[in-house]
């Protein structure tokens, strides 16, 4: 008995943790369709979705219904489905490599896939038959392939692992750069520079409806991988002795996060330090068992971008600062504060 209810109290953070970030999530939501250049009522708000969801009838201005509706709920809902799937990324990415510093964007995940979306954008690589997501995906496993390679070739050690990772970035970030100044027309290179910022500016509904399942899915499959990743807590060596299909393991969840991180590469750019800040901030409050860590991950980091996407909006008047610049902003220095304690000595 006494056991059970040490467990079940156990859980009451993650619990706790996870409900306060679902109502934060709500609000966040919420507030993001107040938020613009165009000021409107939480009320009007409300009365919008009420129209769209239930047919309501209320009397809301068919310009305001519009800019609510198809703009900003579809940005904000998208939002929270890009943080989320970027934070549980970053839990796995972590798990598996056993480095604090693990996470898409300096693994060079999010360049590769950059690199595959552009192709398909200003070369026509694949056409309707790859589409940009499709793209994005290669681009994101030929970065896998080349982190391995480069990490393999210099020791295989998970340090050695970032370090290949920053490497194969910025040789996805010279491909990419070379495809938009010798192929891109000048109005293309503007567009296409400001989306690798990263920029929900475009989000519309049929990317919601790709991104929320990507997400789900995504997560299910983690999930269900959770007591498998507190075996790789202890090392590939203890996992395998207690049974985990080590290869078969790291080859699913990478393929996974592969494709989580390419789908929201594909629609909003590169957001970097989603996947390294809030990994982090969660596992504060929930601990590091993965069952509790990854559901507040993923609500956790809904509820961040969609802040950051506030506030890329009102950080200065009339014009919208691109995500990734103020995902940055909070996550160069959480990096800089991660980088300097694993560094200090036990």
């Amino acid at each position: 008995m006494r056991g059970a209810a040490l467990s079940s109290s156990g859980w009451l953070p993650c619990v706790a943790a996870t409900l306060a970030s679902l109502a934060l999530l709500c609000l966040a939501v919420a507030l993001a369709m107040t938020v613009g250049e165009m000021h409107i009522p939480l009320q009007v708000a409300l009365q919008a979705v009420g129209n769209a969801l239930f047919d309501l009838g209320y009397a809301v201005n068919p310009i305001q219904q519009g800019v609510l509706v198809d703009y900003r709920l579809s940005r904000a809902l998208f939002a929270a489905c890009c943080g989320g799937a970027l934070a549980v990324c970053g839990v796995i990415l972590q798990a598996l490599l056993r480095n604090p510093l693990a996470e898409p964007y300096l693994l060079g995940i999010s360049a590769g896939a950059s690199t595959g979306a552009v192709a398909v954008m200003v070369l026509g690589l694949g056409g309707a038959a790859v589409g940009v997501s499709g793209g994005a995906l290669l681009g994101a496993v030929m970065a896998l392939v080349t982190v391995a390679f480069l990490a393999m070739g210099a020791g295989g050690t998970s340090e050695r692992v970032i370090l290949s990772g920053v490497a194969a970035a910025q040789i996805f970030n010279a491909a990419t750069a070379t495809i938009v100044t010798t192929f891109a027309s000048a109005e293309q290179a503007r567009g296409v520079m400001f989306w690798l910022l990263g920029s929900l500016g475009g989000v519309r509904w049929p990317d919601v409806w790709l991104a929320t399942p990507v997400t789900l899915a995504g997560f299910a499959v983690c999930l269900a991988h959770a007591r498998t990743l507190d075996a790789f807590t202890f090392g590939e060596d203890a996992a395998a002795a207690l049974g985990v299909s080590v290869s078969r393991v790291r080859l699913v969840l990478f393929g996974t996060t592969a494709a989580m991180t390419a789908v929201m590469v594909s629609i909003a750019g590169a957001v970097g330090f989603v996947g390294l800040l809030i990994p982090h901030t969660v596992r504060l409050v929930v601990g590091p068992r993965h069952s509790r860590l990854l559901p507040a991950a993923l609500v956790t980091g809904a509820v961040f971008l969609v802040l950051a996407d506030i506030l890329s909006r009102v950080l200065i008047a009339r014009q919208v600062v691109p995500i990734g610049v103020v995902t940055a902003l909070f996550g160069a220095p959480a990096f800089a504060l991660i980088l300097t304690r694993a560094r200090r000595p036990a």
